[in-house]
């Protein structure tokens, strides 16, 4: 047997139509557009972009959001081309399944739960925040015992537990109440960037790239960029602060590849799937360029909060009803990236157990609400102990190198499997084949290197972790395996 056996693309579909693991097709391209926009905006404006700013591009850190959405915009190409080609549930896990192998796919899958599950536990932890800080604005209190600065971070759990719930009733009942809070967080971003541009110094913004100087502590350590720390000169700010910038802000738009984890409940993937992913990202990237030129233009960069920039910004020119309107809005956009990535997980968990590389009653839906209940509400429960219980502080880094790790695998596979199965019908295809797919993944093993030792040491840690994991239990248990030993197919 091989490590490299592979699920055809016509084994994947015939999976779909197995009662026990059926998923509901209800959602439409503006569905989808919806979804991704609601897991996209959230921590890259609310938390992320005054910390960039701050200590890595300065006003450049708009730049830095434009190369980081080149990249993932080429990766959105590669993620379109799969999942409107083959609309199975596990985004990719899946298209590696078919196009690298089964080691592959487990590689990927395994950093789809760090990207998902810690993602959705650092987005929960923010949104504590911001809510303890908007009850006390109108008038009301959280007790700080339970809240977010404490040991047990109840107001975390709470959010999770809750949606959770949510997410185990329905995929469309979640994202009726996801659309009605991107409503809510669209109108507050637009109105920090309307109404921000009325409060910007030209002064503020010069110079736009400030001049490179020498990290803090003027040598190498485990925080430094690996390639900086390859190097032995680190530094912050200039060219290389942009494109360190460009590395943190990544985790501002995890999400459209979460789009794809749900091609199974698309009505119309074919057609759907690829307006979802690259509307979804390209309306987010010109609202993130808007929000970080006028963040950068009412604050100099220098003093702007590393914690609540929009919020600060506002009360720092006289407006601290404007900082309560946005807090209103961070709370409505980190409740809709936490109930994505929570759902993105599931749907990644229930097509590794399908194929029975984890425990395959996990996987099965609900009768009446056709979602795999078992592995939400368990997957609910992990995120809201992690969020509650663990002082994960400012892991974003780990999400990012999970995400970009997928991201380089996916955009390998299209040329290969462009090579090897060129009688599939494509609905769509990602133009300039194979250099596109191949820039994607040199543009992000690229942006992997600019993330710090430290955030290597544990990624490899992560990952002989899911290797022992596969070793142990994936491998002998696989369907693939099965038929592949016995001849014979198995149910899951």
């Amino acid at each position: 047997m091989s490590l490299l056996r592979k699920k055809t693309i016509e084994q994947s579909i015939a999976d779909t139509d197995e009662p026990e693991y059926q998923l509901k097709k209800r959602l439409t391209a503006l569905d989808l557009t919806v979804f991704g926009i609601g897991v996209i905006i959230g921590a890259g404006i609310f938390t992320l972009t005054g910390r960039a700013a701050q200590a890595y591009a300065g006003p450049g850190i708009a730049l830095s959001f434009v190369f980081a959405a080149i990249c993932c915009g080429l990766a959105a190409l590669c993620y379109a081309e799969f999942s409107s080609t083959v609309p199975v549930s596990g985004s990719a896990y899946t298209f590696s399944y078919f196009s690298l192998g089964e080691v592959f796919a487990w590689i990927i899958g395994w950093d789809l739960l760090l990207e998902l599950m810690l993602g959705a536990s650092v987005v929960a932890q923010g949104w504590s925040t911001y809510a303890a800080l908007f009850l006390e604005q109108i008038g009301l209190s959280w007790p700080e015992s339970i809240g977010p600065d404490s040991s047990v971070n109840v107001l975390a759990m709470l959010l999770v537990l809750v949606l959770a719930v949510l997410a185990t009733i329905g995929i469309k009942e979640s994202l009726r109440v996801n659309l009605a809070l991107v409503a809510v967080k669209l109108f507050v971003v637009l109105f920090v960037i309307i109404a921000g541009l009325f409060y910007i110094k030209a002064s503020n913004l010069s110079p736009f790239i400030p001049p490179g100087v020498p990290a803090a502590d003027g040598d190498a350590t485990i925080h430094t960029p690996l390639i900086q720390w390859i190097t032995g000169a680190p530094s912050t700010f200039g060219v290389m602060g942009l494109i360190s910038g460009a590395s943190l802000v990544f985790f501002a738009f995890i999400g459209f590849d979460v789009v794809a984890t749900t091609a199974e409940e698309a009505k119309n993937p074919q057609r759907d799937l690829p307006r979802g992913i690259i509307g979804s990202l390209a309306i987010c990237t010109v609202l993130y360029v808007a929000v970080c030129i006028v963040i950068t233009g009412m604050v100099k960069y220098t003093d702007i909060s590393g914690e609540a920039a929009l919020a600060e910004a506002f009360r720092s020119v006289g407006k601290p009803g404007f900082a309560t309107l946005i807090s209103a809005g961070a709370v409505a956009g980190l409740t809709t990236v936490v109930l994505t990535l929570m759902i993105g997980a599931a749907r990644v968990v229930f097509a590794m157990s399908r194929d029975h590389l984890v425990p395959a009653k996990l996987g099965r839906t609900h009768p009446k609400f056709g979602t795999p209940y078992r592995l939400t509400i368990g997957i609910g429960v992990v995120v809201a102990l992690v969020a509650g219980l663990t002082p994960i502080g400012k892991l974003e880094e780990m999400v990012n190198i999970g995400t970009l790790a997928a991201f380089t695998l996916v955009s390998i596979a299209v040329p290969l499997l462009r090579k090897r199965r060129p009688d599939i019908k494509r609905s769509f295809k990602v133009p300039g084949n194979p250099v596109v797919p191949l820039l994607a993944a040199l543009i992000c093993i690229y942006l992997m290197l600019n993330l710090s030792l430290e955030t290597w040491i544990r990624f490899i840690i992560w990952m002989a972790l899911g290797f022992v994991i596969y070793a142990v239990y994936g491998y002998r248990r696989s369907r693939v395996g099965h038929t592949e030993r016995t001849g014979e197919s198995t149910k899951a």
